[in-house]
C-alpha cells in the first residue's frame, strides 16, 4: 500500500490558498473604497443585500443553464461543478479581462470524465476526456452570443416603446463615437485578419492528414464547433430559455434594488431600472480588467443625460453598484476556488 505524501499535499494547498489571495488582491485593488462606504452612509443597505443576492442567484442559474449546454458532451459536469467554474471564471476577469472565459473552461474539463475505449488518448499521450477543452470553449461561445442576442433584444424593445426617453442617448452617446472610430483603414484590417483567418483555416483543413500541427488544430477546431452546436443535443431546451429568462430577471433586480437604494433615484420606475441594466452591460463588455471605470462612466453618463441627475451622484450610484457586485464575485469566486482545491 502506497503511503500518502501528506507534505505535497500541504504545499500543494498553501499554493492555492496563495493564488486565491493573489486573485482577492487584483479583485480588490480596484474597488473604490471611500467613495463605496460614503455611498453606504446615504443609501438603505437592505435593497443593497437585496442586489448583492440577486448576483448570486444569477450566478447560480448561470451555471444550470451552462450545464444544460454541457449534459449532451459529458452528462457527469455536476450543478456544482458548473456553478464554482462561472465563480471562478468571474473573478479571474479582474485579473485580466476576458481571460475567465478560458479557466472556466479549464476547470470544467478538469471535472470531466475520461474518454473510455481503446483511441482514447491523443497524440501525446494524455487522457482525453469528455468534455475536452476545445468542446468546452464552444459552449461558452454558444452561451456568450445567446446573451449578446439577448440583450439587443431588450434594447431593442426599450428603443420601440420608448425612443423619445432613451434613443437619443443610444445614439448620440454610444452608437456616434463608436461609428467615428470605424475609419476606413479599420475596415480594411478587419477584413483583411477575417481573410487571413479563413486563409489559414482552409490550409489547415488541406494539409490535416499531411502534417501534425494541422491534425492538431483542425481536431481543436472540430471541437469547437461540437461545443457550439451541442446546443442542438440538449433534450430539454426549455430550460436553456428559461434560465436564460431568470439571469436575466436577476440582473434587472440588481439595477432596480441598487436604484431603490439611493434616496434620490428611488423615485424612478421599473422601465428606469431596465434601461440603467442595459447602460451597464455595455459597461461590463468593455475589456478592461473588472469593467472599473467603463462601468463607472457609461452609467454616470446615462442617468446625467436621461434623468438630469448630477454626474457625481450618477458616479455614487454607479460605484455602489458596481463594487457591491465586485464584492460578490470576489467571495463568490474566492469561496468556489477553494471549494474546487480542497474537493476530493
Amino acid at each position: 500500500m502506497k503511503k500518502k505524501d501528506y507534505g505535497t499535499d500541504i504545499i500543494k494547498y498553501l499554493l492555492s490558498a496563495a493564488f486565491a489571495c493573489f486573485l482577492l488582491y487584483f479583485t480588490f485593488r480596484g474597488v473604490k473604497w471611500d467613495a463605496f462606504l460614503e455611498g453606504l452612509k446615504s443609501c438603505r443597505l437592505s435593497y443593497i443585500a437585496v442586489s448583492m443576492g440577486a448576483g448570486i442567484a444569477a450566478f447560480w442559474f448561470r451555471g444550470l443553464r451552462w450545464r444544460e449546454i454541457l449534459r449532451p458532451i459529458d452528462r457527469s459536469i455536476t450543478r456544482r461543478a458548473a456553478f464554482n467554474a462561472v465563480n471562478i471564471g468571474y473573478i479571474a476577469n479582474f485579473v485580466f479581462p476576458r481571460i475567465g472565459e478560458f479557466v472556466r473552461c479549464g476547470f470544467i474539463t478538469k471535472n470531466s470524465l475520461p474518454e473510455t475505449g481503446n483511441d482514447n488518448k491523443d497524440s501525446f499521450g494524455t487522457v482525453k476526456k469528455k468534455a475536452s477543452y476545445d468542446k468546452v470553449l464552444g459552449t461558452v461561445v454558444l452561451e456568450r452570443s445567446w446573451d449578446m442576442v439577448t440583450m439587443l433584444l431588450f434594447l431593442i424593445l426599450l428603443l420601440v416603446f420608448r425612443w423619445k426617453e432613451f434613443g437619443s442617448f443610444f445614439v448620440e452617446k454610444m452608437w456616434k463615437p463608436f461609428e467615428e472610430n470605424l475609419n476606413f483603414s479599420l475596415w480594411w484590417l478587419l477584413l483583411g485578419a477575417a481573410a487571413l483567418c479563413a486563409a489559414g483555416i482552409y490550409a489547415i483543413y488541406r494539409t490535416r492528414n499531411r502534417f501534425r500541427f494541422s491534425r492538431a488544430a483542425a481536431n481543436i477546431c472540430k471541437g469547437l464547433l461540437q461545443g457550439v452546436f451541442s446546443c442542438i443535443k440538449m433534450k430539454r431546451k426549455w430550460k436553456f430559455f428559461f434560465y436564460t429568462g431568470v439571469i436575466w430577471l436577476m440582473y434587472w433586480l440588481m439595477s432596480a434594488a441598487t436604484m431603490s437604494a439611493m434616496p434620490g433615484l428611488d423615485g424612478l420606475g421599473p422601465v428606469d431600472a431596465l434601461f440603467l441594466m442595459i447602460a451597464g452591460s455595455f459597461g461590463w463588455l468593455v475589456p478592461v480588467p473588472g469593467g472599473f471605470g467603463a462601468f463607472h462612466f457609461i452609467v454616470s453618463l446615462a442617468l446625467s443625460t436621461i434623468y438630469g441627475i448630477p454626474f457625481e451622484t450618477g458616479l455614487i450610484f454607479a460605484t455602489l453598484s458596481h463594487e457591491s457586485q465586485a464584492i460578490t464575485m470576489a467571495v463568490c469566486g474566492g469561496i468556489s476556488y477553494l471549494d474546487e482545491t480542497f474537493r476530493k
